[in-house]
């Protein structure tokens, strides 16, 4: 069946400008030593219609055709994952974004959480991840004695795994990273890319809820906390929601600031270096179908959707 889809003449291809062809020649055109891959668009398109069609328990020859015809002339317009690697016979994602799951609060877990990562980039997809779960700088790991580094110290972990990984390939990372606005290293991750080269392949936003917002307005105090499990912490104690619990759990509270002061770094931050976004995330939780199972935390990469934990987006237009 496929032999009978329509061909197309390398001097006909459907590009309308040189720098469209050089997108698809360098980023989604396959190719193959064997058997020469994808010679114009309409290969691609072959190539993607018969992957998708496979799938089908019947009529896969219907099902081939009706996606090539979709697909021919660019009436519609894949992910740039399935455009690049559907048919190719590649261990690749089909996925363009995903948001990872929790971090766990330890060494264990932050890598195993770094490990995910670093295999879903490499099979093509980006990634977001919440941060708040880790303790905050300056904090006792009291099972081996050591200090915490805090978030923003990890996130240098991760941003150097996707130059290592962008090193062996022809595709830019990219990564979200996001962090409460009542974590106690708020203020550094604020001005965390203010350092020249700094988590450059991050984009950064802050999950600011109602409460932060309605402190701002009456130019109240803010507490700025984190969990406390064991319940050995001295200091004042509050429950928050927070990301990897149920239900609302003690934390302890770190210090108070204005919350008039962090909302204008934010707003300053922003102005003069266009990072940290900001994620309403009390508002995105009540808009989301799935609220009543499911919390959102964090986005895709570039900030498009909201997505819960191991969630991933699937493009098209």
């Amino acid at each position: 069946m496929t032999g009978e889809l329509p061909t197309e003449r390398a001097s006909e291809a459907p590009f309308r400008s040189d720098v469209s062809r050089h997108v698809w020649e360098t980023k989604y055109r396959y190719r193959d030593s064997r058997d020469g891959g994808d010679r114009t668009i309409a290969d691609s398109w072959r190539r993607i219609a018969l992957a998708l069609s496979a799938v089908e328990t019947r009529d896969q020859d219907l099902w081939e055709r009706r996606f090539f015809d979709i697909l021919k002339g660019f009436k519609f317009l894949p992910g740039g994952r399935i455009l690049a690697g559907a048919g190719t016979g590649r261990n690749v994602t089909l996925f363009n974004c995903f948001v990872m799951g929790t971090i766990e609060d330890s060494m264990e877990g932050i890598f195993r959480a770094l490990h995910e990562g670093a295999i879903t980039m490499q099979q093509g997809g980006g990634v977001g991840y919440d941060f708040s779960t880790v303790r905050p700088r300056g904090t006792r790991a009291r099972g081996v004695g050591a200090i915490a580094s805090g978030p923003v110290s990890f996130m240098a972990v991760w941003d150097a795994m996707c130059e290592t990984i962008l090193s062996t390939g022809a595709r830019r990372g990219a990564m979200m990273g996001t962090l409460r606005c009542d974590h106690p290293d708020i203020e550094e991750f604020v001005s965390a890319k203010q350092l020249p080269g700094a988590l450059r392949h991050f984009n950064l936003s802050i999950q600011v809820t109602d409460a932060f917002m309605d402190a701002v307005r009456r130019d109240a105090e803010w507490d700025l906390a984190f969990p406390d499990i064991a319940g050995s912490e001295s200091g004042e104690a509050i429950l928050r929601d927070w990301p990897g619990y149920g239900e609302p759990v003690r934390c302890r509270v770190h210090r108070r600031l204005r919350a008039r002061t962090l909302w204008e770094k934010i707003l300053r931050a922003t102005y003069d270096h266009a990072e940290p976004g900001v994620l309403f995330i009390d508002r995105i939780n009540r808009f989301n179908n799935l609220w009543y199972r499911e919390r959102i935390t964090a986005t895709n990469p570039c900030g498009e959707i909201p997505l819960p934990p191991y969630g991933a987006c699937d493009l098209g237009s």
